[in-house]
């Protein structure tokens, strides 16, 4: 199992790229990793791909060096552990609005004692139990990647509470979901749905937790990592 570079880069304060993937072709994945991005998030949401075309996708990755990482489609221990389970080096957690969900996160992305992510070794993540058992759990505790998304109302308002959550490393700020949430749908630029970001970006840099968002335009992404933004996801 590689050490996640993404991980170490946002640790080390640098602002990483890339792009949601609702693909199901693997070149296009590739084709992001040959053009520079650092990420490709693999949308298991909003997209048409299962967990059998994910995982080609992951290997799509892995040959052309850029992170993988899967947004689910709910906070499910198992979907989450399924994404883990095939490579993925990080996961994305649609609607996180509470403390509570923010512990589930946690608790299912990782193994005992940090977590009770359920045990099976004989994956690809684990290279099929080729890697010894204990460095495969070590190793998977230390590298898979946190995220939890901030997309509704209910979500700022808790983020406070939200981000006293030990094994976080990104709260990605959605802005489409929270300007729909704020009763402008669309509106992502609208001041009320900007002045929301900007409060939880801070509160999230206070607590020592890297801030991610979702940008349709460079413009956008310059003014978001001047803001303190770090993981942008482009397009």
């Amino acid at each position: 199992m590689k050490q996640n570079v993404l991980k170490t880069a946002i640790q080390k304060g640098k602002v990483v790229f890339g792009p949601f993937m609702k693909t199901k072709d693997p070149s296009i994945v590739e084709i992001a990793g040959i053009a520079g991005f650092n990420f490709v998030i693999i949308d298991m949401e909003h997209g048409p791909v299962n967990v059998e075309t994910a995982e080609s996708l992951i290997r799509a990755a892995e040959v052309a060096n850029v992170t993988p990482i899967i947004r689910v489609g709910e906070n499910n221990p198992t979907q989450i552990l399924r994404a883990l389970d095939i490579g993925a080096q990080g996961v994305e957690v649609p609607y996180v609005s509470t403390k509570e969900d923010a512990l589930r996160v946690v608790q299912a992305v990782k193994f005992a004692p940090k977590g009770n992510r359920g045990v099976c070794r004989f994956v690809r993540a684990a290279k099929y139990s080729a890697l010894d058992r204990y460095e495969y759990f070590n190793i998977a505790n230390e590298n898979a990647m946190v995220i939890i998304h901030i997309e509704g109302i209910e979500g700022v308002k808790n983020l406070k509470e939200i981000l006293t959550v030990k094994g976080l490393d990104i709260v990605f700020l959605g802005p489409y979901d929270l300007s729909s949430s704020c009763g402008f749908p669309g509106q992502v630029e609208h001041p009320l749905v900007v002045g929301k970001m900007k409060e939880s970006v801070k509160l999230a840099k206070k607590a020592n937790i890297a801030v991610g968002t979702f940008v349709d335009e460079i413009e956008a992404a310059k003014r978001w990592i001047e803001a303190g933004v770090q993981y942008i996801s482009f397009s």
